[in-house]
């Protein structure tokens, strides 16, 4: 029998020591413990491969109105450990299927003063660590505000960081690279100029954070299965170099509103000593339910262009007439309003769209615009509340429709809420149902400005419980849904795969505001991308805004080869071609990748990373034996160095290198560009040269 019992133990990976409780990965990876300090205040620790990697630190919530807190005073009455290991397919990813196996303790407090009982749940995997609080159904705890959740990170060293600064309503900034000593600093000017609640610390940063030690072991913070609870953030104290979660608070400032039995999401740690691995994790998708939509084939990856790049740049316009009284008045008559001449969602420029899409075998068209409202939203009022079924008179939905079906394309749905939710839940059923009747599946949603009623955050409790209501309704009616400036994403598409994508980070558009650094998309992948797929619209072949509009002196800050590789590294079963097809046209031999490239995968290799440097990955297209190759590249020149052992042995392939010419640079020549053709098998290798802000993309396709 004492065989038999510690057996058990070693199969569970789980000791006890006095008040210590012990947990280690299934391969023994990380080994992290639990423990109860003297006072009662539980507190963890996480170490990898022997080195600590997060030190001693403390656990609980801070309760608002009550005389004690679940902070301290508590005993551990029970432990559970177990261990989990599947195997599940994705409706669409990066891979075909994902091994969810982690070891697990669950350990019950109870707070001797109040009898209060919370559970903390850790979650150990060979990729990192989560844990979430739990509150089971109890006399003593059922209705309770949270005034701070007090879950800390303490680091071992000063490290380099990968950062944007702590908002609660957007996350559309570009990283800073800086040692964690030297955020306060850096930080103070976004802070005081562009944060748009004041009262966050000018330490605080958002989520998924990106760290490296001095030992080159990297370090992701983030959290999974963010469901009735708010945003969290990290607050540093930067003398003791300790982050502490930091909730995004409703418009009373709490930070959320629980009534037990209930549980908080996960909060993840994901660590490595090799980058490529922070990128191929799936920690956080494991955190996250199985999918709870039965049927899924009517999800499905799509590529797409769109008229939207146009009025990015401001070429065209999103709203059909200047005539702001129009609508001020409630009057739905157009016929006495004046076209303003630069509407892009009119009859003539959506086929034009069509046709092009249908050409080059693009799915759909997304077009925006298309609806009453957008006068009075940039003309008068930022609050406005818009129309989803009525649209503009140069816009026929039913014959565009027809039009597009022709040609078997589909038209993506645009619903700008403008903030006002409310409103935009009382007319979903009727929004969806209008896109059933008319053939729509997919819909573009968008939350520019302040969230009405107003003095609601962007990423509160309140807001983020609309965000999961629209797409569990969206479900309802079978439509995919790619949410922009909503919550930025926590592996909630595995449990709602009709989730396809989302902005939630700083994407294509701002290269039309001014530009984002060069090395942007190389931290990408390490920070948004780790919990889920990014519209991030990639594709523009015209670096030079003014081209397309004289008054946008803005400049894209990429080549044209960074653009077609961001195709395989920024992955998303939703991918744009986001120029438009003048300017596609003058560079056919190179939007002949955009054409061929996939957008669903069966494998995918990381062939080497460093964040805000370089990431170069292959990837399988999904039911072939076709294989793809993006590199994306930062400021300063490199070549990469290919090994094409990932390939099918006996196979022979054709690869297509378009590649940065040698004088390539971002900003003074970004449409240099080479294309040639090699043949190669799983035993050829390559250079292959990058330039600033540059990279290369490769086809591989089977020869048969």
């Amino acid at each position: 029998m004492k065989n038999l019992f510690f057996a058990s133990l070693i199969l569970f990976a789980f000791s006890t020591v006095a008040k210590a409780q012990q947990l280690k990965s299934p391969e023994g990876k990380f080994v992290m413990e639990f423990s109860l300090q003297n006072d009662g205040t539980p507190t963890y620790n996480l170490k990898y491969k022997n080195n600590e990697v997060v030190k001693t630190s403390k656990l609980g919530l801070e309760l608002k109105d009550d005389k004690k807190s679940l902070l301290n005073d508590f005993t551990i009455t029970d432990t559970k450990t177990s261990t989990f290991d599947e195997t599940w397919k994705p409706v669409w990813g990066e891979v075909d299927h994902i091994r969810n196996h982690y070891n697990e303790l669950a350990v019950t407090l109870n707070q001797k003063s109040t009898d209060r009982q919370i559970v903390i749940r850790f979650r150990l995997f060979d990729d990192g660590l989560g844990f979430r609080y739990e509150f089971p159904a109890q006399k003593n705890l059922t209705y309770f505000v949270i005034k701070e959740e007090r879950s800390q990170f303490a680091m071992t060293g000063d490290h380099t960081a990968f950062w944007i600064p702590g908002d609660y309503d957007t996350q559309e900034y570009d990283y800073t690279k800086s040692k964690l000593s030297e955020i306060r600093g850096l930080s103070q000017k976004a802070y005081t100029s562009n944060v748009s609640q004041k009262s966050f610390s000018p330490t605080g940063v958002q989520t998924s954070l990106m760290l490296k030690t001095a030992d080159g072991i990297y370090i992701n913070l983030h959290e999974a299965a963010l469901i009735d609870y708010s945003c969290m953030h990290l607050n540093l104290d930067d003398k003791n170099l300790v982050f502490e979660s930091w909730l995004t608070p409703d418009a009373k400032g709490n930070k959320g509103h629980m009534q037990a039995p209930n549980h908080s999401p996960w909060r993840t740690i994901i660590v490595s000593d090799d980058a490529r691995e922070i990128l191929a994790s799936k920690m956080t998708y494991n955190l996250n339910d199985p999918s709870k939509i039965e049927n899924t084939s009517w999800i499905k990856p799509v590529k797409y262009v769109g008229v939207w790049w146009e009025m990015i740049t401001g070429k065209s316009s999103w709203s059909y007439t200047n005539d702001f009284p129009t609508v001020q008045l409630g009057v739905s008559d157009f016929s006495k309003a004046k076209p303003n001449g630069t509407h892009g969602a009119n009859n003539a420029n959506v086929k034009k769209y069509i046709d092009f899409a249908a050409a080059n075998g693009f799915d759909a068209v997304l077009v925006e615009g298309w609806n009453e409202g957008w006068e009075d939203w940039f003309g008068h009022s930022k609050d406005y509340v818009f129309d989803f079924l009525t649209p503009y008179p140069d816009f026929d939905v039913k014959g565009l429709h027809e039009y597009a079906k022709s040609k078997g394309v589909k038209i993506i749905m645009h619903h700008e809420t403008s903030g006002s939710v409310r409103n935009y839940e009382r007319h979903m059923d009727a929004a969806y149902k209008f896109m059933n009747d008319n053939g729509y599946d997919a819909v573009k949603s968008g939350y520019v400005g302040n969230i009405l009623p107003r003095g609601e955050n962007h990423y509160s409790q309140w807001i983020v419980n609309h965000y999961q209501y629209a797409i569990e309704k969206a479900a309802d009616y079978k439509i995919m849904v790619n949410a922009h400036e909503a919550v930025r994403p926590t592996g909630i598409a595995r449990t709602y795969p009709n989730l396809i994508g989302n902005e939630a980070a700083r994407g294509t558009e701002y290269q039309a505001f001014g530009g984002s650094k060069p090395n942007h998309v190389t931290v990408l992948p390490f920070t948004r991308l780790i919990g889920g797929p990014m519209d991030y619209t990639p594709g523009i072949f015209e670096m030079d805004i003014s081209k397309m509009n004289p008054d946008n002196k803005s400049h894209v800050n990429s080549t044209i080869c960074n653009q077609l590789a961001l195709y395989v590294t920024m992955y998303s079963p939703l991918q744009m071609a986001a120029d438009t097809p003048e300017n596609y046209n003058r560079f056919p031999d190179a939007f002949q990748f955009i054409k061929d490239v996939a957008v669903d995968w069966s494998e995918s290799k990381y062939i080497e990373a460093e964040p805000g440097d370089f990431i170069t990955v292959a990837r399988k297209a999904k039911g072939t034996n076709n294989w793809f190759v993006g590199n994306v590249n930062g400021e300063t020149p490199r070549t990469s160095n290919i090994d094409f052992s990932f390939l099918e042995k006996g196979k022979k392939y054709t690869a297509t290198i378009y590649a940065d010419a040698k004088d390539a640079h971002y900003k003074t020549n970004p449409q240099a560009y080479t294309i040639k053709k090699i043949a190669v098998t799983n035993k050829s290798k390559l250079s292959q040269f990058s330039a600033p802000g540059g990279g290369y993309a490769i086809s591989i396709i089977e020869t048969k």
